[in-house]
């Protein structure tokens, strides 16, 4: 089955990996996110305030009251928002390699497509976290050299895959070739680079 953001790759790229996130892993990560903690102990000290609340409040203000804790508690339902919609957030989620850039797909209602040409990476990382290790996948961290506003890099992520190293050696190596031939000072760019051994000439 053809990956659907291959069908938006320019003529002129070669697909060199295509594939999704580990649906066991991806669930787990999805359910044991950072904000679980955050969203028990708020949905805890909500719902005990709103119990304490029905004891001691005049009926006309009870449904006021429900009405702001309901509102409150968004960080909750934030949280189960997420996990509710698990399936449909994965069916987006797809990725793809080419010779010339990376192209990932993601979100819920709406469909959103990233992608990074080479050229503008400047590091590539290898990353496996508890639920990585284990399922046996892994995640290929991109960084770019943009920043955001709060002045950290702008990163592409290849998340929970389980050919982790064959696809990490692919980029690193596209990462390394188009990078530095981008960059490296060869007399006015060439069509022949004869300061960098690569296959990637004339970009």
């Amino acid at each position: 089955m053809i990956n659907e953001l291959e069908k938006i790759i320019g003529p002129n790229e070669k697909v060199l990996y295509s594939g999704k996130p580990n649906k066991k892993c991806y669930v787990f990560e999805s359910i044991f996110n950072p904000m679980l903690p955050f969203a028990i102990l708020w949905a805890i000290f909500d719902i005990s305030a709103l119990g304490n609340f029905f004891s001691s409040t005049p009926d006309t203000m009870l449904t006021f009251l429900i009405l702001f804790m309901l509102f409150h508690m968004m960080p909750v339902w934030i949280y189960l928002g997420g996990i509710i919609f698990i399936v449909k957030k994965y069916k987006n989620t797809s990725y793809v390699v080419t010779d010339r850039a990376i192209y990932i797909s993601g979100g819920i209602f709406i469909k959103n497509i990233n992608s990074k040409p080479f050229a503008e990476l400047s590091h590539i990382n290898l990353h496996r976290g508890v639920f990585d290790q284990m399922f046996n996948v892994g995640d290929i961290i991109a960084t770019t050299s943009q920043l955001h506003s709060n002045g950290t890099p702008v990163t592409i992520n290849i998340s929970s895959i389980s050919n982790y190293i064959e696809v990490y050696n692919l980029v690193k190596k596209l990462q390394t070739d188009i990078y530095t031939d981008v960059m490296y000072p060869n007399a006015k760019r060439p069509s022949e680079n004869p300061g960098y051994n690569t296959e990637y000439k004339g970009l």
